[in-house]
Order: structure tokens, then sequence, then C-alpha cells
């Protein structure tokens, strides 16, 4: 439904935010995207559905190659769900206005109600004349959702649904976002720094850093058996972990990417090698281990 083949996006003074990414989002699947702040994922969402230029590479929907000129067709297509839903909402628009807006810019007919109803909100009505500061932070962002399922979407994509959110209101979305994936057959890329989300909500996993995937596989294969030091260190602040592994330092500075594997200055196991040979993305198994490619 969605991917990306070899995407670079580079900002004004070298900084490598997206560094040679291939990902893919199949037909109703999930897709967690996870990482550190500053990793790229957020530049990765909006590339996606079109918001950031990529500097080289291509976006695909269902095969297609994104086209500049039908850019709008893709963002109907492709809807972003950002991280605060009081930000993304004007305050002076009804709940109403604010679903109805998008196809309303597109040239569509709307369903309301049918929208707020399957956001979760009933009975609809309801909420047709309330502002959004009248709602609590949990009712905004299936306000927010109603408005990109107003558009009939293929694909969904989430920076951070719930990191602004309560913790008692974290399971609804998640539940919501499951519930529109199995009754619509709706796809979607969840950008998250949160390990549980991703087991919670995700059938494959993709690890960010520094701008670059350094492994990707299945809920299960990446969580129970991570190969890469890094998700090794992310899965260790989980209260389940046995052991935490405490990186050195921030990553590094996106102008100046580090040669070799791009995360052995702050890797607890490099060796000489980390410093010279570069990982390839690791597929989530048993083959092979991050310091037999290296050595």
């Amino acid at each position: 439904m969605l991917e990306t083949r070899d995407l670079y996006v580079t900002y004004p003074g070298g900084a490598r935010a997206v560094d040679g990414v291939n990902l893919r989002v199949g037909p109703g699947e999930i897709v967690a995207l996870i990482g550190e702040s500053g990793c790229g994922k957020s530049t990765l969402a909006r590339a996606l559905v079109g918001l950031v230029k990529p500097t080289s590479g291509q976006v695909l929907h269902q095969g297609a190659p994104l086209d500049p000129k039908r850019m709008k067709e893709h963002r109907r297509k492709v809807q972003l769900v950002l991280q605060d839903p009081g930000g993304a909402l004007n305050p002076r628009q009804t709940v109403f206005d604010a679903v109805a807006e998008g196809p309303r810019l597109h040239g569509l007919s709307h369903d309301v109600a049918g929208s707020l109803a399957k956001a979760g909100l009933r009975p609809p009505e309801e909420y047709f004349r309330r502002y959004p500061h009248e709602l609590s932070g949990g009712q905004q962002q299936r306000v927010v959702i109603a408005g990109a399922l107003a558009l009939n979407p293929s694909v969904i994509v989430a920076d951070e649904p719930v990191a602004s959110l309560d913790a008692s209101v974290r399971g609804e979305i998640l539940k919501l976002l499951l519930g529109l994936r199995d009754e619509l057959g709706l796809s979607a890329l969840v950008v998250s720094h949160d390990l549980g989300l991703a087991w919670n909500i995700a059938d494959r996993v993709a690890v960010m850093y520094l701008g670059r995937i350094v492994e990707t596989g299945t809920v299960e294969e990446v969580l129970l058996r991570p190969r890469h030091p890094y998700t090794k260190a992310l899965l260790s602040v989980l209260p389940s972990s046995p052991e935490r592994i405490v990186l050195s330092g921030e990553p590094p500075d996106p102008t100046r990417v580090p040669g070799g594997c791009r995360f052995h200055p702050r890797c607890p196991i490099r060796v000489d090698g980390c410093a010279v040979h570069d990982l390839p993305v690791l597929p989530a198994d048993d083959s092979v281990a991050c310091l037999e490619v290296v050595q």
C-alpha cells in the first residue's frame, strides 16, 4: 500500500534526516516505526504524505510512484494523524466543520456523522456543535482521526498518536486503530518511541537510528529476539527487561554521520571493525549476529 525505495531527505547544512530508507506497509498491515527523538521518524512520516520533498528516492502508493502533479489526490489517500490533537484542530471550528473540511477542500461529499461514529464518538450528533476546548484529549484525537476517515483513505500515517494523551486514554485510541484496520482494511504506519505501543498494535516493526532503518521484522521477532544492539538498548528500558543497557552520549550530529556502523560510537559491544564496516538492515532472525557481520 505504501513504500519507500532508497529514500533520502537531506536538509540545508547537510543534515541527513532520512538516509537511504526502504520501508513497506502492506494491505491491512500496521507497521510501527520506532526510534529515539531526532532519529528522522517524523521527517520520514511527512515525506510519505507529501509534506516533505525527498532529496532522492521514491515514495510509492499501491505500487505507483508519487507524482508531484497529483499530490492532492495522494494526500487524500494517505492521511497524516499528528501527535498533538489540540494543535491539529482549529479552535474556532466546530467538530462538524473540522471533520467536513477535508472533503470540502477535495470537492467530495461528506458523512460527518458516519466518520465520527467510526472514530468512536457516539452518538455523533452530540459532538457536531462542540469546539475543541470542550473536548477531552482523547475526544480531540478521535475528531482528528474522524477527519482523516472522512476522506476514505487507504493508509493512515500516525505520528506519535498517543504521546500527548493520559495513560488511561492511550489504550482506547490504540484499540480504535486496530478496529479500523479490522473493519475497514486500513493500513497504518504508526511512528513512536514506545516499544510497548509496538507490541500492542503492530504487525511488523522497523527500528530507526540516525536516519536509517537498522532492524526490521515481525513484532515477535524484533521484540523477543532483537539482534541489533540499538534495538536491545531500547528494549532494556521496559519493566520486564532483566538488564538495563545505558547508552553513552547523545545520537551523533546528522550532519556528521559516523563512518562504518553509525551506532558504533554509542554501542556497548563495539569492536574495531564497527568503525569501518557498515551493517545491512538486520532482519530479525537467528541466521547471523551483529558482530558476525562486522568481523
